[in-house]
């Protein structure tokens, strides 16, 4: 009988292989993905120019916007699947990747701005009034100058956006049913009979689901904490 804590006498990937060959986890982990960056990309365009405007303008019921947007971050994601769903069965989206996207795009606002916001005001505003002496308008002020600079927040929001749609399993469950829109977390969960008694299966397969979300952060990690450095400071 073979010991249970004795170190492996070999490596092997036969169970990688078998896991991408035999359950079409490459199809879903490519759905993961599509829906994952297009979410993470277009929240990161929308967002930024919202953190924008509120870092650096001040207008009627900022403050009371402000605060409203950071308190959705204390409402349960599940206490708003009711209204989800009927959207989407409404605009005819259910059992689409597109669903997938709109939602994952709304649920990474508050984040996101919050973030965002710390970020933009960071880059000193004498940058953007020199600029705008010399003519540029506002677009050339927040696109030249002010992304640029607000690169660690930007790269902490999309990382932190980009790892909770890769994660993310309830909205996938509820909006969608075909296997062709089906993402890599909730392919993992139909698996679960299928890998119940072979661990080294399973183990593959939940490898393949964490490996990205390692890699990302192992490269992106300074960036990270340089934000939320920069947050705690200025936010």
């Amino acid at each position: 009988m073979n010991e249970p804590f004795a170190l492996p006498q070999s490596i092997s990937f036969k169970a990688y292989a078998d896991v991408l060959q035999s359950y079409d986890m490459i199809k879903y982990a490519v759905n993961s993905l599509t829906i994952a960056v297009v979410a993470t990309g277009v929240s990161l365009l929308i967002f930024s120019m919202g953190a924008y405007v509120i870092a650096r303008y001040d207008f009627p019921g900022k403050k009371l916007f402000y605060i409203l947007f950071t308190l959705t971050m204390l409402v349960p994601a599940h206490t708003k699947a009711q209204p989800i769903f009927s959207l989407v069965t409404g605009l005819n989206l259910y059992d689409t990747k597109s669903a997938l996207m709109l939602v994952y795009i709304s649920s990474g606002m508050a984040m996101s701005i919050f973030i965002l916001k710390s970020a933009f005001m960071s880059v000193p505003k004498e940058l953007s009034e020199s600029a705008e002496i010399d003519g540029a308008g506002f677009f050339r002020i927040f696109w030249q100058i002010n992304l640029p600079l607000a690169k660690t927040g930007l790269s902490t929001a999309g990382i932190l956006m980009f790892l909770g749609n890769w994660n993310e399993y309830f909205y996938a469950m509820l909006l969608t049913t075909s296997p062709n829109n089906r993402t890599l977390p909730l392919a993992l969960a139909f698996f679960n009979d299928a890998f119940s008694y072979d661990y080294t299966k399973m183990f593959a397969a939940l490898t393949i689901a964490v490996l990205p979300g390692i890699i990302i952060y192992m490269f992106l990690q300074e960036n990270i904490q340089a934000s939320f450095a920069s947050s705690g400071v200025k936010g």
